[in-house]
Parts: C-alpha cells; sequence; structure tokens
C-alpha cells in the first residue's frame, strides 16, 4: 500500500509474484522534496478510509473501561499541534468532526510480511486518502466522508516544511499539502475547501491496521464474485472469508480488479470497514477491558493526534460507540463533476461538483444524516450483476389476471430493465415459477432468481441476453436485491448493514 509522492501521475507497473494465503480462491502530482523512486513505491493504494470507522470505534471505544486505563492508553500517543496559529476558522458546528489521515509507515512489518503482502519499497511518510468523520451530536451516528488524494485543492500560502521556503497560495492535489506543511497546512487546507471545522486530528500508518485486524481476531469479508489482483496478491473465491491483518490490506488496496478501478475499490473499503465494526462491536471488546487494552494500544501505539484529543474526548466517544452497530454508520463520498480536470503542472486532477458537495459538507456542518432514511425497508439481498443491466421479459403461466404486471412491477421496483409488457404464457397451469436464460447470461440469471425465491433456473442456449420469467402458481412476492457494488445514490452514501457480510 505505498502511497505517491512523486510531481507527476503514473500508472503502476508491478510484475505479477505468486502469493498464498488462507482464503484462496479461482482466477475468474505532488510537491515534494525530490528523491528516486522505485516502481513499487509507485502503486497507488489509497489505504486512509480503511481506518477511518476502525478508528472512530476501536480507538474511541473506550466506554466502561475505566478511567485509569485510557489514561494510560492516552499517555502512548505520539503529540503534534495541527491548529498551530489558524487564523479565520469556519465556525463550529453540532457534533464532533475528527480529520483523519493515513500514512505508509511501516517500520515494524517484517520483511516477510512485505513480500507476502506486496509492500516492498521505502514510506514516502505523505498521505493518501483524507477521511473526515462526523460524530453526532446525539452520538448515535457516525458520518464517514472520503475526501479523494487526486482532488483539485488550492492551498494557502506557508512554509514547506522540509525546505523552509515560502510559499505563496497555489493549486495542487489535495494530498500534497501534506507533503508541502504536514498536519497544519492539510487542516488548514481541507477546512477551506469543506466549510467544516475540524475539531480533532487523528494520523495512523498503516502497520498499526494490520495488528490491530490481528489483534481483533480479524475481519469477515464476503463476496459474490472472485477477486484478484496480481498487484497486491489479493486472491478470494466466491464465498465468505476471514482475512487476517495482512489480507485484509491487500483486500482494501486492491484496485486492478476490474474495470471500477478507484471507484470499486471504496466500495471495498465500506465493506471493510463495517465488518470491522461488525467485529468490534458483537465481539465484546468495547466492554472487557483487558481486550480493549490490547486492542487500542495496539492502535494508539502508531497514532499522533492533536494534544486536545484526550481522555475525556476517549470516554465521551467510548461511551457512544457502546451503542453502536453496522447501521449506525454511513460512508460516502464527495461527489464528482470532473474525473479528469487538467491543471498546467500538476496534470490530471479531480474537480468535485460545487453544488452536490456544497450540500453534503452543509449536511455535516448542520449534523444532519447523508443516508435517506430506510426505516421498515427490508434488507435487500447481494447479488453479483447489478439487476439494471438484467433485461427481463415476464409471462403469466396461471389464470391469475393481473399476475404477469404484479411480478414485472416488483422485477422493476428493485432495479431490473423489465419491458414494462407482460405476457400471457402459452401454458397457464405452470405450478413454479421458471427463469429461462442463455447460459452465456448464467450470473444474470442466478442473480434475478435471487429476487425470485424458489424459481426454477432453465438453460435455453440461443435465446440471447433477456432473461425471461414465467409466474407460476407458488409465487408470493420479489425479493428486493442489490449489486455487490452500486453508487449509494446522490453523495455515493451507504450505511454500514448495507454493505457488511450478512
Amino acid at each position: 500500500m505505498d502511497l505517491l509522492c512523486e510531481r507527476s501521475p503514473r500508472t503502476a507497473e508491478v510484475s505479477p509474484v505468486p502469493t498464498s494465503h488462507r482464503s484462496p480462491g479461482p482466477s475468474r502530482s505532488h510537491a515534494v522534496p525530490p528523491r528516486r523512486r522505485s516502481r513499487k513505491q509507485d502503486e497507488r493504494p489509497g489505504w486512509g478510509m480503511r481506518m477511518a470507522t476502525g478508528l472512530s470505534v476501536l480507538v474511541l471505544g473506550a466506554g466502561g473501561v475505566g478511567h485509569a486505563v485510557v489514561t494510560n492508553l492516552e499517555n502512548g500517543i505520539d503529540r503534534i499541534d495541527p491548529f498551530k496559529d489558524m487564523k479565520n476558522r469556519p465556525r463550529a458546528g453540532n457534533g464532533m468532526n475528527l480529520l483523519l489521515v493515513g500514512t505508509d509507515g511501516r517500520d515494524r512489518i517484517s520483511p516477510e510480511e512485505k513480500r507476502q503482502y506486496r509492500l516492498g519499497g521505502a514510506p514516502c511518510h505523505c498521505t493518501d486518502t483524507i477521511m473526515l468523520v462526523h460524530l453526532s451530536a446525539d452520538r448515535e451516528r457516525a458520518s464517514i466522508v472520503s475526501l479523494p488524494r487526486d482532488s483539485y485543492a488550492e492551498i494557502p500560502e506557508h512554509r514547506d516544511r522540509t525546505t523552509g521556503e515560502q510559499h505563496a497560495a497555489h493549486p495542487v492535489k489535495l494530498n500534497a499539502a501534506y507533503a508541502e506543511g504536514g498536519p497544519n497546512l492539510t487542516v488548514r487546507t481541507v477546512e477551506h475547501m469543506t466549510g467544516v471545522k475540524v475539531d480533532h486530528y487523528l494520523e495512523v500508518d498503516f502497520t498499526s491496521f494490520m495488528k490491530t485486524v490481528d489483534t481483533l481476531g480479524g475481519v469477515k469479508i464476503c463476496t459474490t464474485r472472485p477477486l484478484k489482483d496480481s498487484y497486491t496478491g489479493l486472491d478470494l473465491a466466491p464465498g465468505t472469508h476471514e482475512l487476517n491483518g495482512g489480507q485484509a490490506l491487500q483486500y482494501v488496496r486492491s484496485r486492478h480488479i476490474d474495470g471500477a478501478a478507484d471507484l470499486g475499490r471504496m466500495q471495498r473499503q465500506q465493506k471493510f470497514l463495517a465488518s470491522l465494526i461488525e467485529r468490534a462491536t458483537s465481539s465484546g471488546v468495547l466492554l472487557n477491558p483487558v481486550k480493549f487494552r490490547d486492542v487500542a494500544s495496539t492502535m494508539l501505539s502508531s497514532v499522533r493526534a492533536d494534544k486536545g484529543f484526550g481522555t475525556e474526548q476517549l470516554l465521551e466517544l467510548g461511551q457512544a460507540m457502546r451503542g453502536f452497530s453496522p447501521a449506525s454508520s454511513e460512508f460516502a463520498s464527495v461527489p464528482m463533476g470532473n474525473v479528469s480536470y487538467p491543471v498546467n503542472g500538476i496534470g490530471s486532477t479531480v474537480k468535485w461538483d460545487e453544488a452536490k458537495s456544497e450540500k453534503l459538507f452543509r449536511a455535516l456542518r448542520e449534523d444532519k444524516p447523508l443516508a435517506p432514511a430506510r426505516a421498515g425497508r427490508p434488507k435487500a439481498e447481494t447479488v453479483d450483476v447489478d439487476p439494471r443491466q438484467i433485461r427481463v421479459q415476464v409471462y403469466n403461466g396461471t389464470p391469475r389476471d393481473g399476475l404477469g404486471r404484479t411480478v414485472d412491477d416488483g422485477l422493476r421496483a428493485t432495479g431490473f430493465d423489465t419491458t414494462r409488457a407482460p405476457l400471457n404464457g402459452e401454458l397457464r397451469s405452470v405450478e413454479h415459477t421458471l427463469i429461462s436464460y442463455d447460459p452465456r447470461w448464467d450470473r444474470s440469471a442466478k442473480s434475478l432468481a435471487a429476487a425470485l425465491p424458489g424459481a426454477e433456473l432453465r438453460a435455453v442456449p440461443g435465446q440471447g441476453a433477456t432473461m425471461r420469467v414465467t409466474a407460476g402458481a407458488d409465487f408470493e412476492a420479489v425479493r428486493k436485491v442489490r449489486a455487490e457494488e452500486t453508487d449509494g445514490g446522490e453523495f455515493g452514501t451507504v450505511t454500514g448493514d448495507q454493505v457488511a457480510c450478512p
């Protein structure tokens, strides 16, 4: 998970190296100090998001553990002052805002682990993905917003932390703020871009990430299709897997699995964080002083935080997290306007959608949820193929008037591309609902079958891409389904229970 520090972007070139782990499966421009970098160092892992909710749940899970234990842990945090001499800051809103920054520290990872999990090269001590974590005033909701590393940003005038040179305000990619001016310039830049006042600053590395996952006993990840990335060594078969720290690192780093690239990686990171919350909240770690001490001390040993983040904040946040579940967390990314916005001397950047991003950050400032209310809505089953990509023609195979329309409407409501023109079947005495499909589209057929529990699948070579559903007398209702990876609506928002394994 090496983080970029070069001035111009380029694609990683890493030769595939066979790797083995516990869950094998079948194959199916920045201003920084000049230095020469290796090929492996140029891989773009995008890792900060992995730690966002992990920090907000695990580091802060001290409720009920005791003041003395937390004070002990607090003393082990490396303190910094990211707010020094800051002026003209945004007004404070309701709730608490934490800025989480991920660096590529790996000092305590063994050479063997570096080889096994593709962590070669020296760290550049720079940041990749930056996260805003908002904890609601009632302490019942955590909103985690990903700020893409390549976001177009205009950083204020500052003194370069490496060269001491004074710089005027100028455009950069967002992660260059840390490379030029460290935590202070990063906070100033994020506040300027979002209008959200940062209350606390937390900085972590992926050494802590691996060891924390291992201390928790691993995390559960499920997938409906094979996941393989020769760059990171990820190789998961369809199904459910228990990943250790190194394997989890591979999972959240991977961006060469399919054409979705960074978007797909972000969605996998959401799934990981939801699983991490589920493991932490269901395992009793937040209520067990010994277990909590082990997990928190492991993570905090690699954390840097502002001077104001102390015992009282740990206890307050820990008390809130005791009642958390995956449904209490929501994940979003900044709405994109132009994902390839050219800037002279910098290269291609990501330009935010001005109107939508302002709406998102206003919601944070006003302490409002980002995800739409889902009260009373049944949880959708995860399927391999997005229903929107599956064309369906419905037939009524019974004497029951209107059944074809009922099935068509139900399938369309959960996302399938139905013809909206159901027909009567040749047979009107069909007992069991039937799905006929061309074997070339077998994955689509299985995804459709998930929405019609008990339906019979029948392969018909040469039928073409359109699925045919003949509703039988046993039809009761269409089950809601969703693709494994979806855009999550206006802000790309999903809640933890939507992406965690069942």
